[in-house]
């Protein structure tokens, strides 16, 4: 006669099937709800009228010469282009060196400075946007472009650094005292021995601040003027007035943000592998 002992493993084996086509069924319905929303812009941003039909009563182009034409969307790129140079010009220039200093450098309280640097992404962009972009404002670089790349330099900075140190620490220290044995100075160091090494990470952080800067919303949101609106705060713009321009328009904008934003997340993952650049590789310590 079966013991209890000789059925827990069959009725492990159903609970785990189950488990798993129950997981696989969510997701495939969040997924095919998520791809019919996008057919659903893709569709209308090159319908001609589309109401109450399964497809629209025909297909134009033009949409998308009105929506470049009424949106400005040539000066919101160059301003887009501008804003995510300068950030990632800017966040690679501070961040490696800030990252070489806390990945050599041994003091009590490392910890806690790595965590006060990490805030800004620890932490919801509105809850220091707001005051931020008053201060932008009160100091006169709130509304322009240098207001705009610096509320998205704060972000952008710590990821940088978060992405580096563990990058910096698998370089090994005893290349800089072989330098320093033969005469290398500390530029020469730099330039010839630390730098190269540090190539790979540089890139593949400064992609990833890339993409991110481009959807970033709320600090841009806050301090961006007229004429310093990067492409995703012009698409929310052209969303709140709807009702004064024509929805086809607005799904065209909507299409060619998700065209740029899809092209630079491609190229990142090209370049980038995410598992190694979050975790930090160790060495087992060789035995004498």
């Amino acid at each position: 006669m079966p013991t209890l002992n000789q059925y827990a493993p069959r009725t492990a084996r159903r609970w785990g099937w189950l488990w798993r086509v129950t997981i696989w069924t969510l997701m495939g319905f969040f997924l095919l709800n998520v791809v019919f929303m996008i057919l659903t812009v893709v569709v209308d941003s090159v319908a001609t009228r589309w109401f109450g039909t399964l497809l629209p009563e025909g297909f134009t182009l033009r949409w998308y010469a009105q929506a470049w034409n009424e949106f400005q969307l040539s000066h919101i790129l160059i301003v887009t282009l501008e804003v995510v140079a300068s950030v990632v010009t800017l966040s690679i220039l501070l961040g490696v060196p800030a990252a070489y200093a806390l990945a050599r450098a041994k003091f009590p309280g490392k910890r806690l400075v790595m965590l006060l640097i990490l805030i800004p992404m620890l932490v919801p962009s509105v809850t220091y946007g707001i005051p931020m972009a008053t201060a932008f404002y009160q100091a006169g670089v709130g509304g322009t472009l240098l207001g705009v790349i610096l509320a998205n330099l704060v972000p952008a900075l710590p990821f940088v650094i978060l992405v580096m140190t563990p990058f910096i620490e698998q370089i090994d220290p005893s290349l800089e005292s072989a330098a320093r044995i033969f005469g290398a100075r500390t530029f020469q160091y730099f330039r010839f021995v630390l730098m190269p090494l540090l190539v790979p990470g540089m890139l593949a952080a400064g992609l990833l601040v890339l993409v991110r800067t481009i959807g970033l919303f709320e600090l841009t949101f806050f301090t961006a003027g007229p004429d310093s609106q990067t492409l995703v705060v012009a698409l929310y713009y052209a969303v709140f007035s709807s009702g004064v321009r024509a929805p086809q328009a607005i799904d065209a904008m909507a299409m060619m943000y998700m065209a740029i934003t899809l092209i630079w997340v491609l190229i990142a993952l090209k370049f980038v592998s995410p598992t190694q650049l979050v975790s930090r590789v160790k060495e087992a310590p060789r035995e004498a």
